[in-house]
């Protein structure tokens, strides 16, 4: 059988659990979904909202205190939110591609320093985490010794070193002013195995999938990647699809029928359904790329109709402002505006300007062809 875009589509939503929301465990929902971009502290309460039911801020407020998920750069040298029992086989399986883009990059080069001057940093690095520490004291005294390359040194290091974020505390557990921690127990594993777990965590989360696909999610390179599909053997299956590139899937694997019902949701930004597939991806059709994905890179808060993008959404006016970049159905329009009064909910009791400092790109214009405030 070949499956249709419409399938892996509903595949995608399907395993990231926005066909329906789950009763679930917080951390057990960041692991069936591999992890949550995290680079602005809201997304992950905002992620697990579209996906759980009842969904309670608290569960992930404790959940990132006792370090049952944790917050650590990854993926696309970015900050994500995973299981902390998937930490340390992630960060193996990125730990070259994070250290590379550090050591090799002329921030670091050109202090004259080595890749060997800050590895053999590490282990009195992992000592002086033992406790949050901010990046200010972090400097003065691990990296202070390179004196005026301090900063650049620390730089490198809290890229690719074993290191969470710690929380700061705010609405949303995590503050701009950053602290970090070792990673708890940290044990180094095998990068290739490492590759081999993330690549599964993956499919499980986001199949059937190309390699192409995970290197994108990943930034790993293409050898990197068809090793590890190798190596995997019968553990992973070949799939066939609309496309030319061959997608895998996990061998035990479904996939939703293509009259699945799909229920409409208001997405975070960057979150990790956008990320996870080879340019356009399967959520985001591409006429709309440009109004959704700006020219730095940031990847504004959505709106999901029938699985794909239809706008974006932001607070506004004491509540949600929605734009849709289509004329929308009344259904539509109903099943957004519910979920709108939910979210509002939520915010009220958080932060009801989420993403504020985002807000200068609906100043520059939205191409949106109808606007509504929403208010909880």
């Amino acid at each position: 059988m070949t499956l249709t875009a419409r399938q892996l589509l509903l595949a995608t939503l399907d395993r990231q659990l926005l066909l329906e929301r789950r009763r679930l465990d917080v951390a057990e929902a960041v692991r069936r979904i591999c992890a949550i971009q995290a680079q602005t502290s809201a997304s992950p309460y905002l992620a697990l909202w579209n996906r759980l039911q009842d969904f309670a801020p608290e569960d992930l407020d404790a959940a990132f205190a006792d370090r049952r998920i944790v917050k650590a750069t990854l993926m696309r040298i970015t900050l994500h939110a995973v299981h902390a029992e998937d930490y340390a086989h992630h960060h193996a399986a990125m730990l070259s591609t994070l250290r590379a883009s550090r050591l090799y990059d002329r921030r670091f080069t050109s202090t004259a320093l080595t890749p060997t001057d800050a590895d053999a940093l590490l282990p009195e690095l992992a000592g002086f985490l033992a406790r949050p520490r901010t990046g200010a004291e972090v400097e003065e005294e691990v990296t202070g010794r390179f004196g005026e390359h301090a900063h650049r040194v620390w730089w490198a290091l809290r890229t690719y070193a074993p290191i969470h974020h710690a929380p700061t505390g705010g609405p949303w557990s995590f503050t701009q002013r950053n602290a970090y921690l070792a990673a708890s127990e940290y044990a180094p594993q095998d990068a290739a195995a490492g590759v081999r777990r993330l690549l599964l965590a993956h499919l499980r989360a986001f199949g059937p999938a190309s390699a192409r696909d995970f290197a994108r999610f990943t930034l790993l390179g293409r050898p990197v990647v068809a090793q590890a599909l190798r190596e995997l053997g019968d553990r992973v299956v070949r799939v066939a699809g609309p496309g030319r590139a061959p997608l895998f899937d996990l061998a035990d694997a479904t996939v939703p029928a293509e009259d699945a019902p799909v229920p409409p949701r208001l997405l975070p930004m960057w979150d990790s359904t956008m990320l996870a597939h080879a340019v356009p991806g399967r959520l985001l059709p591409q006429e709309y790329r440009p109004a959704v994905v700006r020219r730095n890179g940031d990847m504004l808060p959505c709106l999901l109709v029938d699985g794909q993008v239809a706008g974006v959404w932001r607070a506004a006016d004491g509540g949600l402002e929605l734009t849709a970049f289509r004329t929308l159905t009344k259904a539509a329009w109903h099943g957004l505006t519910e979920e709108a009064e939910r979210l509002c909910v939520l915010l009220a009791d958080r932060d009801p300007a989420v993403y504020r400092r985002y807000g200068h790109w609906w100043d520059k214009g939205i191409p949106g062809v109808e606007s509504r405030i929403v208010k909880g």
